[in-house]
C-alpha cells in the first residue's frame, strides 16, 4: 500500500475530528462565543420572561423546596441565580440541558418538567437566554463558570 493511499484518509479522519471540536465549540454557548453584548442580554432576558420565569422564576430564584422531589418524583425547577447550582455547570451542559431538556444530560429514565427548547428557540436564542442568567451572577461565580466552560473547551481540543 503507497504512502498516499494512507495519508489521504488519515487526513480526512483528521479533518472530520477538526470539524467536529470546532462545531462542538460554536454550540457551546455565550462564553465560547463570546457574545455578552447588551443586546445579546436584553434579547435573553426578553426570551427567559417569557420561556423560563413561569418555572425558574423572574427573579431566577426557582421553585420553592427546590432540592427535593415533587409529589410526582420529579425535580422541581432550580434557581439560576448565584444561590442554586446552574453557575457549577460548564456552558456545554447548560447549552445542551437548554435544547434537548434535561435528561439528554443526566441520561438514564430521567424524569423532568423541563422540556428541551431547541423546537422552540433557536440556538443563537438559547446562547442569549444563557448570556443574561449569567450576566446576574455575581462576579465569583460568573469566574467559576467561566473556569469550568474554558475546561470543558479544553478537554475537546
Amino acid at each position: 500500500m503507497s504512502r498516499t493511499a494512507v495519508l489521504f484518509p488519515v487526513l480526512g479522519i483528521a479533518g472530520a475530528g477538526l470539524g467536529l471540536a470546532v462545531a462542538w465549540l460554536w454550540l457551546a454557548g455565550p462564553t465560547a462565543t463570546g457574545d455578552t453584548s447588551a443586546a445579546t442580554v436584553a434579547l435573553g432576558k426578553t426570551l427567559y420572561a417569557k420561556r423560563c420565569a413561569a418555572c425558574h422564576g423572574v427573579g431566577l430564584e426557582g421553585q420553592r423546596y427546590w432540592k427535593s422531589p415533587l409529589p410526582s418524583g420529579r425535580m422541581p425547577a432550580p434557581p439560576h441565580d448565584a444561590s442554586g447550582h446552574t453557575w457549577h455547570h460548564p456552558d456545554g451542559v447548560l447549552f445542551r440541558i437548554t435544547k434537548e431538556g434535561p435528561a439528554a444530560v443526566v441520561g438514564g429514565d430521567y424524569q423532568s418538567d423541563m422540556p428541551g427548547f431547541g423546537s422552540i428557540m433557536s440556538d443563537d436564542e438559547i446562547r442569549a437566554v444563557l448570556a443574561f442568567i449569567k450576566s446576574t451572577w455575581p462576579e465569583r461565580e460568573r469566574e467559576y463558570q467561566a473556569e469550568m466552560s474554558r475546561r470543558e473547551r479544553e478537554a475537546v481540543q
